[in-house]
């Protein structure tokens, strides 16, 4: 009786590492397998919210609740829209926050009495209404200007009025960004720091809460893994490589 009963505390206990495994490589897998996002619009004050708990929302009276047709942002931090790619201002290369810088073109002649320039500024990317995932996502903006940018005129990038990039491209992380609403604020400015032209855009940014979930069924099975006996361990790493061979 002693033999059956350690056997079957040994099965259970390799079944919960094994779970523990798949747990694990659940983590890594795609992010496109995540829920989608949906849009919730109150009816009585028309304030918007973003998530991906729909029904969370759905049973609450004056909501109206619709998936969003739009896409996410990238996964993971990368160089901006290849939208760009027909813009003719050389400055204009991918970079991550605060490294880039424009810089004037050597043809550009330097006086202190040149003419000003009646900018066109437009942000590419991020386009209306898009919303990320926090912490995964980072927010790609980049930036369209026409004609190209003048000697000492500069492009400052901002998150919620907060300087964060110069140059005609950021990727912003979203990990210490709290949920909700933020603006977007590309600004040329002269020499002097004067604003020259300047637009505005909002995203969105919501906990991903199936990634929170996730992590804590991962943390709970880590936990019960550690707490095994050393031979248990054993015998669960034995079988592993039994089931690796099998395959």
């Amino acid at each position: 009786m002693t033999l059956l009963s350690t056997q079957h505390s040994i099965r259970g206990n390799i079944k919960v590492g094994l779970l523990t495994i798949a747990a694990i490589a659940s983590l890594y897998a795609p992010l496109s397998n995540a829920a989608p996002i949906y849009k919730v619009v109150d009816e009585q004050t028309g304030q918007v919210t973003f998530t991906d708990r729909p029904q969370d929302y759905e049973q609450q009276a004056g909501k109206q609740v619709s998936q969003m047709a739009i896409t996410t942002g990238n996964e993971t931090s990368s160089s901006a829209s290849s939208s760009m790619a027909g813009s003719s201002d050389a400055n204009g290369l991918p970079s991550n926050v605060s490294q880039t810088k424009v810089t004037p073109t050597a043809s550009a002649a330097i006086t202190k009495t040149k003419t000003p320039v009646n900018y066109q500024l437009a942000i590419a990317e991020p386009s209306e209404e898009r919303a990320y995932r926090r912490p995964a996502q980072s927010i790609d903006v980049a930036v369209q200007i026409n004609p190209a940018l003048q000697a000492d005129d500069s492009v400052r990038i901002y998150l919620d009025d907060k300087e964060v990039a110069q140059g005609l491209s950021a990727s912003i992380g979203t990990i210490d960004v709290l949920p909700g609403a933020h603006t977007i604020k590309v600004v040329i400015q002269s020499e002097t720091g004067q604003a020259i032209k300047q637009v505005t855009r909002t995203v969105y940014v919501i906990q991903n809460n199936t990634t929170l979930q996730n992590n804590k069924k991962i943390a709970q099975q880590l936990l019960a893994y550690q707490n095994l006996p050393w031979y248990q361990k054993v015998l669960l790493k034995l079988r592993q490589q039994e089931v690796a061979q099998s395959q």
